[in-house]
């Protein structure tokens, strides 16, 4: 993909973990012309089906792999030079499973944001699904938030609920929560190329 396609457009650097399903939501959306915002790369931590999934349909992809790297800090740094090199105007975590250091936020903070399956505050981390069902709430959600140099707890940009049924399994719940993250990552994204960030954080306050 030409770095330098359609500059109306906001830039997207994707970063994955996974099989890349909120990705693809992503893919989806910047499929219609209309859409304000298109992906110029996506990046992984680790070889994963969704780097193998973003080549598939053509887009440029980059890996910064964990595992080569002696330490957090010399492979944040090389995360925070392989995104710039695509010059984003946002950053997207998509199921990407590693907290960012000084060198991603230096350079992207306040143009980096996250997708949660819960509602922030609450059930912050890495098993939010499992939390939310054994603590027993009624209804837990999908958050979209800034990231910021903690675990979850950057500011909120949009939430919507998710009931819990009483015969839910992890597994389930998660599946509904998606739906929902998928779309509200996507309405977000358009959001932020309208009016951007700090709009959109000043309304969810």
């Amino acid at each position: 993909m030409d770095p330098a396609s359609s500059p109306h457009k906001l830039r997207l650097v994707v970063l994955v973990s996974g099989v890349g399903s909120l990705m693809n939501s992503v893919v989806e959306a910047t499929h219609n012309p209309a859409y304000p915002a298109e992906i110029v790369a996506v990046g992984a931590d680790r070889p994963c089906a969704g780097l193998e999934r973003a080549a598939a349909v053509g887009l440029d992809t980059f890996l910064v792999n964990f595992a080569d790297y002696d330490n957090r800090d010399d492979w944040d740094a090389a995360l925070a030079n392989a995104i710039r090199a695509y010059r984003p105007d946002l950053v997207i975590s998509a199921g990407f499973m590693r907290i960012t250091g000084k060198n991603v936020l230096s350079a992207f903070g306040g143009r980096f944001i996250n997708t949660h399956p819960a509602l922030l505050p609450a059930f912050k981390g890495a098993h939010a699904v499992e939390d939310a069902l054994a603590y027993g709430v009624k209804y837990t959600g999908s958050s979209i938030h800034l990231v910021d140099e903690g675990v979850d707890t950057g500011p909120l940009l949009a939430q919507e609920p998710v009931p819990v049924l009483p015969d839910d399994t992890v597994e389930a719940l998660h599946d509904r929560i998606k739906i929902v993250e998928r779309r509200l990552l996507c309405d977000v994204i358009a959001d932020i190329a309208t009016n951007g960030p700090s709009a959109r954080v000043t309304r969810t306050q």
